[in-house]
């Protein structure tokens, strides 16, 4: 009697409105796990048309292709002796579901749509989707003539119901549902289903990674049972990151871990686990029987198959292993560098152009580009040949194979040291070492006279010289100088990414890198139109503290001295004339707060949702040790002036990796008025008014000692 079950799960680096591309690698992930033995396969949310499409779902050829590309599947000889579960969108009596299409051997035997869906952060399926409400209830679809020909179904299941093969129960939930209050695998565990599996479109956040597994092993540690969990992964055509983690549970343990990061298109799991394990593990959870005898039962779909063969005695069980975290300076090496790989592949561009500062952002940019490479290198050693293909299309060189990191960085990456009159000897160096130990092609330029021919222009037609506060100059005057040459940077970086390569006698452009960091993004310390603006930015979603580290770990990890001496030294624009050659402007003078704080007010902002009252209160006990309250009302209110102040800055911000939760990415993720009333009369009065109360009760108590 068969009682091992051989299972697969995948993750897929799927392409919005790519249909041709992910048919084929999810004909690949199927093909995979019949080879491993699997008699199930689940894929990624959404895999068929891809997750990303976001309004596209509005129109009919995205359903239409989507159809198209589920008939090739069900004709496919590669679909056959195994049960499949794909993702798509369906519409059912003219309203859209987000759905699971489960089928078997050209026919479908259940489409499962998803009942909570995700709408908070960069979510925003209920713009797109209809949840299914109606719990353990199902109607018959009709089904179009195109899939009716290849089934000979006319109409099939739709809505919540699990599957009973010979020798188990499976049900689906999908994505939101697991991190809902009360699951679908809570009821369907109880009601007998052993295998849950869940299809994601979950994309990166910095330090989130555990939160997906620890669900996952607490659903099956209380209830028992096999989850299997599959993602996307990739950049599917924006600023997300799907980071994989496709996973294999049972019974409170990790039976397969896929990788967070990586160059694969297609990663499948697999484990083979003994169902009377699940058995034998719920028979002494005696509260868990109780509640399971009064549960309400789900509809079945019963399907003639058997996910374990007759004779499986001697067939080997996989083992649980110990899930591995990457450090969160070890996401920043591999979640971005994976990015600006799909970004390159997917645009078809020859490289990247970055403005070398000789700073931590710009250098920790020039990192992620080296560790790209490295990780390209390492997937052509491993036998990668997508990855191989590509980057002969990049580097436009049919016989090319890249083998060091460092002579690859030379060909896809050109650096520029844009100096004028106020940059320091000592950040232009810092660049020039920086490029020489990555490899990438540097370029050393002076802006000074197109600086000067700009306000020589401004000085003719007004009849006024503009001057640097230093020499005299209004605050006015002061900023329009520093931004002119800022803004100088940006122009010069675009005719550079379109002609470096020309002048070199090579095809091609390169996309322009941006390297603002999320707190001078969230202060909008930076100037708009300047070196900020650029194609994307792979650390505009990172802290200034996160960038620190994960430069440190670049300094052991790939042998890159000169950073060394850029986190050392301090954070300068270097937009104002130097004092006696040396830097007179630092970041954090100029901002009037800490990079340290700014990731506090961030998080306070956005994640813990306060305005300026709150944020005050909560600092107030933050700080308590360190700052008065009159300080703490100070700091509260520097802040979000200066960040209303410059909240316009964020309707253009470049398209950045997003990886943090407090980013205030204008686009999708951290939606706000971009006019306010910076002075913030209401707000401040009620902070001002509790900071009196304080101060009076403070020298009450004084008094009260004399």
């Amino acid at each position: 009697m068969g009682r091992k079950v051989t299972v697969a799960t995948c993750a897929l680096n799927q392409w919005a409105l790519d249909f041709e591309g992910n048919l084929q690698r999810i004909l690949k992930s199927i093909e995979i796990a019949k080879h491993r033995g699997a008699r199930y396969r689940l894929g990624p949310e959404l895999e068929i048309c891809g997750y990303g499409c976001w309004d596209h779902y509005y129109e009919s050829d995205t359903l239409l292709h989507s159809l198209q590309v589920l008939a090739a599947l069900l004709e496919s000889p590669v679909t056959q002796d195994i049960i499949c579960d794909v993702g798509m969108p369906v519409m059912h009596r003219n309203v859209r579901y987000n759905c699971r299409v489960i089928f078997l051997n050209r026919k479908i035997l259940l489409i499962r749509p998803k009942m909570a869906l995700a709408n908070e952060g960069n979510y925003r399926e209920l713009r797109w989707f209809t949840p299914w409400s109606r719990s353990r209830q199902t109607e018959e679809y009709f089904l179009p003539r195109m899939l009716q020909d290849l089934t000979k179904q006319e109409t099939v299941p739709f809505g919540d119901a699990v599957l009973s093969t010979w020798d188990t129960c499976i049900g689906s939930e999908v994505c939101e549902e697991l991190w809902t209050p009360h699951s679908p695998h809570v009821d369907m565990g109880l009601d007998g289903v052993e295998i849950f599996t869940n299809a994601s479109g979950s994309h990166h956040v910095l330090r989130k990674a555990h939160a997906r597994v620890d669900l996952v092993t607490m659903a099956t540690t209380k209830n028992g049972g096999i989850y299997l969990l599959a993602n996307q992964k990739g950049c599917d055509g924006d600023r997300l990151y799907y980071d994989g983690c496709a996973l294999i549970a049972m019974n409170g343990s990790i039976f397969a871990q896929g990788s967070q990061f990586s160059l694969d298109d297609v990663e499948v799991l697999t484990a083979t686990l003994d169902l009377e394990d699940i058995r034998s593990y719920r028979a002494e959870i005696s509260s868990r029987n109780l509640a399971a005898s009064r549960v309400s039962p789900y509809p079945r779909v019963k399907v003639d198959f058997a996910l374990s063969c007759h004779e499986d005695l001697l067939e080997p069980v996989s083992e649980p292993i110990e899930w591995k975290y990457h450090s969160p300076a070890e996401e920043i090496s591999l979640g971005p560098a994976c990015w600006l790989w799909d970004f390159l592949r997917r645009s078809r561009q020859a490289g990247f152009f970055l403005p070398l500062s000789g700073g931590v952002d710009s250098a920790a940019t020039a990192c992620l580009v080296y560790s790209m490479c490295h990780q390209v290198c390492e997937a052509v050693k491993r036998g990668n040949l997508e990855v191989l293909a590509d980057v002969r299309t990049i580097v436009n060189q049919p016989s090319y194979t890249p083998q060091d990191p460092r002579e690859l960085c030379g060909r896809v990456l050109t650096t520029c040291y844009m100096a004028s009159e106020n940059s320091s000897q000592e950040t232009c160096d810092r660049a020039r070492e920086l490029a020489q130990q990555i490899g990438s092609h540097h370029i050393g330029l002076h802006i000074d006279p197109v600086v000067k021919a700009l306000v020589g222009l401004f000085s003719l037609v007004t009849g006024a010289s503009p001057r640097f506060a230093v020499h005299g100059g209004s605050d006015r005057e002061n900023l329009a100088l520093q931004n002119v040459q800022a803004r100088v940077r940006m122009v010069i970086a675009y005719l550079f990414a379109q002609l470096s390569l020309w002048s070199r006698g090579a095809p091609g452009g390169l996309l322009v890198l941006g390297s603002a960091n999320v707190d001078e993004s969230l202060l909008g310390y930076l100037t708009k139109y300047d070196c900020s603006s650029a194609d994307i930015n792979p650390i505009g979603g990172i802290s200034k503290t996160d960038l620190r580290a994960f430069v440190q770990l670049c300094v052991e990890r790939f042998q890159l001295p000169a950073l060394q001496s850029i986190l050392a030294a301090p954070a300068t624009a270097e937009l104002e004339p130097l004092a006696h050659g040396r830097v007179s402007q630092t970041d954090e003078e100029d901002m009037g707060m800490t990079y340290a704080e700014l990731s506090v007010y961030g998080r306070l902002r956005k994640v813990a949702k306060t305005g300026p009252y709150s944020m005050f209160c909560k600092l107030l006990d933050m700080w308590r040790d360190t700052c008065s309250p009159r300080q703490v009302a100070d700091k509260v209110k520097c802040f979000f002036s200066k960040y209303s102040m410059n909240r316009h800055k964020m309707t253009t911000l470049t398209p950045a990796y997003h990886a943090e939760s407090y980013s205030p990415d204008d686009n999708r993720f951290d939606l706000r008025p971009f006019l306010y009333n910076t002075r913030w009369p209401w707000q401040f009065r009620c902070i001002e008014n509790q900071v009196l109360q304080l101060e009076g009760r403070q020298r009450q108590e004084l008094d009260g000692v004399d």
